[in-house]
This record gives C-alpha cells, structure tokens and sequence, in this order.
C-alpha cells in the first residue's frame, strides 16, 4: 500500500513531493542533460546544507545572478529549504543595477559565475552585507544523477562560454570586497548535511525586483503561502500534468517567468531551460524537447509568428499563453493558424501578487481583447477612488484580493502604502464584522468589467513604460541618461510600438555649454549602463529648457503629446 505524499505547503516542497510521487521521473532539461526528480531533490537538499554550513541565518537574503541552468533552479529551491530567501537577478542587469539590489536587500550569499563575478568585481564592495560567493563550475553540474550527458552549457548560446569577459580572476575579484570569501559550487554541496530553520508558510521566499515608478527598483517580497498557491492556482487553469514539457523561455526573475518551474514541479513536469539568441532557438527547442506548453511575452510572439513553425511543434504543443501586455489580434490569429490544436491563454498579472486573471481559451474568439476573469482562489474587483464597487463597463482600479497577495515593498513603507492598501468593509468577501484588516494589492491600471464579468485593460494611472514585457520607470531611464553628462535636460516616455509594445522615446537637450547633443555617444553610453530592453529606441534634440508642468518639474506628458503630433 502507498504512503500518501503530502500537499507541498512550503515552496521547495513542491520539488520534494513530485520527487517522492515518482524520483525518475524527469524534472529538469538543459541542453543535452536532464535532471530527474530525485537527482533534484537530492541537489537542493545539499544546496541548502552548503548555505547553511555558510551561517545563513533564517530569512537572510541569496542573491543569483546566473543565466537559466541548473545551478539556477537549485539556489532557487536550496536557498528557501535552507531557512532563506532567494533574489533572482535578472542576467541582464549591469553590475551597477545588481549591486542596488544586493545593497537594497542586504545579499549575505552571492552565487554567480566566474565570468559575471569578473564582471562585478568593481561593484562588490558596494553590497556591505555580502559575505560569500559561490562560484558555478562551468559544467553546469549537480549531484545526483544525470539521465543524458556532454556538456549542456554548450546548448547556452547567451552564456559567456567562448567568449571569456576581460577582468581578474575570481580571488581578486573578491579581494575588492573585504571579508568576502569564495567557493566552488562542488564544494556547496559537498557540505555535511544540517538541520534547517523552522519555517512556515507565512516566511518570506522570495524577493522580485520590478521597475518602481520613481526609477529605482522595487523589491517585491513574497511568502511561502504567496508562490505555492500561485502555482496550485496557475497549473489547475492550465490543466499541467506529470506528461507536460514546458519551455522556460521568460528569466526566472520574472514572476511569470518563475512560474513555468512552480507549476511544472506541482504537477510532477518537465522543464526545458532555454537561453536564446534568436527567435529560431525557440522554435527549434520546442521541436527538439517536444514542448507541450509555452508561456512568453507579446513581442516574442510577434517575432515568432514571423518565422515558418516545424509541423511537429503543432503537434505536441497543448498551449501557449500570453502575459506582459496585451497580445496582438493580428498576432494571435497567426500562432492560432500554425497551431491550430493548442489552447490560448491570455492572461494578466501583477508582480505583487504573481498572477491575477486569465481569459479561457473558448472566450478567445468572442472576446480576443479582454484579460478574462480572475483565476482560481483570487478575487478581482474594479473600484472606483472612494473605495466602492464600480458599476458594468465603468472604469476603475483593479484590485487583487487572496493568497497570492504580497507582503509589500522590501524596506518601503511609503510605496507599500501606495499599492497595498486595506480592503473596505463590505467589498467582495470582506464582511463588515471583520475586526483584523485584510490588505489588498491596488493595481495602478484601470480596468471596465463588463455585463458577464469579464475584465478589460484601459490603461496605467501612473507613467510606467512596458517595453518587450518589461515595465520600465521612466525616471530610471532619466537617472542613467542624467549620469552620462551628455544631456542637460531630459525626458523618456514610452510610445506605441508593433512589436515592442511600447518603444521608450527620449526627448533631450545639450549639456550647457554643448553646441549639439551628441545622440551616438549618448546610446553607447546607454547601451554600456543599461539592460538592452530599457536602452531608448529614439533620441530627439530639443533646445532648452524643457517645459514645466505647474509643478515645476518637466511636463512630460506635453512633450509625449508634442511628439506624437509631430509623428502624425
């Protein structure tokens, strides 16, 4: 008789119950290699151990800077077994963007690299709390069993492999931050085993970093509680089961992008780890892997719709799903024509609480434009600025009620206060008897419900840019340009764009004194500081100064509407 695996409560437990329903079973792909559930479990176990024999008090921060491989996904898991929580680092960020994040949220263990820790050398010292890096081997190796072999860091075209980055070795690198100690992946998991700190379901797991509206980021924290019933919640919609083979093509920093490993391992899965250089790579892993689920931004799907689709992808893949902004009609109509056997899912969501509505695939055709309802053990409602339930089709903010609601801001009381808030008495399930407050995410985005209940996306109330499935801050944009001292004045602003989403536009003057900005060095200075996603799609030259809203600050909603007139 079976012993029955217990309901994963804790979020590296959704490892260890798939693990235990079947330990052969495959869990991990990464380019000619594959993990099983057992080979993994076993891996975070030893993970966990290793931080834990580093000191890792209960709660304190992992950073992980690392393209997607299997080191990735076991700091991820091993960090929250151990009693910690993990911070992905999007591979994008520029050392000066990941050294904020480890200032922000006090990283004591840092795992990246040789060739990004050669890259961060002249940052470390501005992480004071940092006290360990742990540095990848290059094999993309972990203990435990190995189902297929060669090197799967081969199959990583983004990875530095071939193309080492100029910068001291390792121990060097380290030396320019005092007290900071180095060690080898192997020499993690070869740590005796330890007993790890109590947790609950109610610990913080995990912090996100997300563009925040005044231009540095916001540190998202989420909960145990948080990204588990996100992931019961996300794979009862999407119907994954043990037979699926989703395809990780979004950073693990992203929530959606996390998800694809949540949901799989709740399901008992496959993962397929991509880093991609074209479009092609995509498709031809979904081929190759027999991908059976794909969940990617709007601009990677506009892409992909432009390239021939092997027979073979329709015939295996069971879906794909949209988040990051609204999906192109034209788009979606097209990946429908090359697989017309995969279900669409459009979906919507918030960082702060990972995952909000999503439109069943049989209401595409009726209503290809709407963003559905809310998904399972969430409630979505529109209300109006006094708190109060909107009428049908009048527009409101949209607010997230749940469990998968965060817990705020890292170290923000102020921009916490402004998007978690209280629910009012009487609004939703929240009855007026209710003594204890409830907290609610308040969206930012204003949103109509119409007669039937389905949900449609108006716009943002604040100034933020989505750009190939980022939001950007604008004012992050600013600060960089400002730095570069090539512009006096300036101002960044997103503009419709086919593919993009939103192209980020720049409207700036010379520096005093400067006859003519000069745009060529201001975009090689912007490429150098800047993730490739936030580097401005257009620079226009403007005499000075810029104008000023009755606040005294540049008014860049007059100068975005001057533009466009311009372009029209």
């Amino acid at each position: 008789m079976s012993v029955p695996v217990p309901e994963p409560v804790l979020l590296h437990e959704l490892v260890w119950s798939a693990a235990a329903r079947s330990a052969s079973r495959p869990a991990l792909t990464y380019g000619a290699s594959t993990l099983d559930y057992g080979a993994l479990a076993a891996a975070v176990r030893s993970c966990a151990d290793g931080l834990l024999g580093l000191g890792l008090a209960r709660t304190e921060r992992v950073g992980i800077y690392l393209e997607k491989r299997f080191e990735t996904v076991v700091a991820s898991f091993g960090a929250p077994a151990a009693g910690g929580v993990m911070v992905p680092m999007n591979p994008l960020l520029k050392p000066e963007q990941v050294a904020y994040i480890g200032r922000d949220c006090d990283v004591r263990v840092l795992v990246t690299s040789p060739e990004r820790l050669a890259l961060l050398a002249p940052v470390l010292a501005q992480m004071p709390a940092l006290r360990h890096v742990v540095l990848t081997d290059g094999r993309g190796q972990v203990r435990g069993q190995v189902l297929t072999g060669p090197d799967p860091a081969a199959a990583a075209p983004t990875e530095a492999r071939g193309q080492v980055l100029m910068g001291p070795d390792p121990a060097a690198a380290a030396a320019a931050a005092p007290g900071v100690t180095v060690l080898s992946w192997t020499e993690l998991l070869s740590a005796p085993t330890r007993a790890p700190h109590r947790v609950i379901d109610t610990d913080l797991v995990a912090i996100l970093y997300t563009s925040g509206s005044t231009g540095r980021p916001k540190g998202v924290v989420l909960s145990h509680r948080n990204m588990v019933a996100g992931a019961k919640s996300v794979a009862s919609y999407l119907e994954n089961h043990a037979g699926d083979t989703l395809l990780a093509a979004l950073p693990l920093s992203f929530d959606a992008g996390f998800s694809q490993l949540t949901t799989a391992f709740h399901a008992g899965a496959r993962v397929v780890l991509l880093n991609y250089l074209l479009p092609r790579d995509v498709l031809r892993a979904m081929e190759r892997e027999k991908v059976t689920g794909l969940t990617a931004v709007p601009p990677l799907y506009i892409q992909l719709t432009q390239l021939e689709w092997p027979q073979a992808i329709g015939e295996q893949l069971r879906y794909f799903a949209n988040t990051g902004g609204r999906m192109p009609r034209e788009t979606l109509a097209a990946l429908r024509e090359r697989v017309p056997r995969a279900k669409p899912f459009l979906m919507y969501g918030l960082t702060e609480a990972f995952r909000s509505t999503y439109l069943p695939p049989e209401e595409v055709d009726r209503r290809p434009d709407s963003i559905g309802r809310a998904i399972p053990n969430a409630e979505i409602l529109v209300l109006r600025d006094d708190g109060s339930e909107c009428a049908p089709d009048e527009p409101g903010e949209l607010v997230h009620r749940g469990a998968l609601v965060g817990q705020g801001y890292w170290n923000d009381p102020e921009k916490t206060a402004e998007r978690y808030k209280p629910l009012p008495a009487g609004i939703g399930g929240r009855v007026a008897g209710l003594q204890i407050p409830e907290i609610a995410v308040f969206s930012g985005d204003t949103v109509r419900r119409d007669a039937d209940g389905f949900l449609y996306f108006v716009g943002r109330r604040d100034e933020m840019m989505k750009t190939s499935g980022y939001r950007v801050s604008p004012t992050e944009v600013e600060e960089v340009l400002y730095a570069t001292k090539l512009v006096g004045e300036c101002v960044a602003f997103g503009v419709d764009h086919p593919a993009l989403g939103q192209a980020i536009q720049v409207i700036a003057t010379a520096p005093d004194g400067s006859d003519a900005l000069d745009r060529d060095a201001l975009l090689a200075q912007c490429r150098q500081h800047m993730p490739a996603y936030m580097v401005p799609h257009g620079v226009e030259a403007a005499c000075g100064p810029l104008p000023r809203n009755p606040n005294g600050k540049i008014d860049r909603k007059l100068l975005a509407t001057q533009w466009l007139e311009r372009q029209g």
